[in-house]
């Protein structure tokens, strides 16, 4: 019975003198993100061209009320088949301001979409291959969600990516 215990401890240390040390760490991906200097950028461009496309539509849209006022101000005047006229090609405009308004805010959003998306793609191969460079085993990823409840502090990586990303200085693990 003694010698089996004495194997059984034997067996237990060889076994885990063989398993490898996994390295891990995590990283808060939201920030990683939104500090990234191409979402930086990417975030600027696309609120300016939002705001721009918005003024150009405001433009218009106070072009089109004053055109509405005036017609309003002389309707009394017109023959009926002359208002009814008027209105109609006021309606038109109108549904094509609309129309215009909602294509080009629907082309600035997927333009948008799509670089965040492109920027996301980036940001996650480069935290695999920071992964991979420095012979992590797992990266997990913490989200607003809070899939991570705790890690210790010293596996954060969140400022390490976000400083070789923006190429601010490479740290080595």
């Amino acid at each position: 019975m003694r010698n089996f215990i004495w194997i059984a401890i034997a067996i237990i240390g060889l076994t885990s003198c063989n398993q490898q040390i996994e390295k891990t760490g995590f990283v808060n991906n939201t920030k990683v993100v939104s500090d990234f200097n191409e979402m930086k950028t990417a975030k600027e461009k696309w609120t300016k061209k939002n705001n721009e496309v918005r003024a150009e539509l405001e433009e218009k849209a106070k072009q089109f009320q004053i055109e509405v006022q005036g017609y309003q101000n002389i309707m009394k005047s017109m023959s009926q088949t002359n208002r009814e006229k008027k209105e109609q090609e006021l309606m038109v405009k109108q549904q094509g301001l609309q129309r215009e308004q909602q294509t080009r805010m629907q082309e600035i959003q997927q333009g948008s979409q799509a670089e965040i998306d492109s920027i996301i793609s980036k940001v996650e191969g480069f935290i695999k291959e920071y992964g991979k460079k420095n012979g992590y085993t797992y990266i997990y990823g913490e989200t607003e969600v809070k899939n991570l409840f705790y890690a210790k502090e010293e596996l954060d990586l969140t400022d390490k990516i976000i400083e070789e990303l923006n190429g601010e200085k490479t740290s080595n693990e």
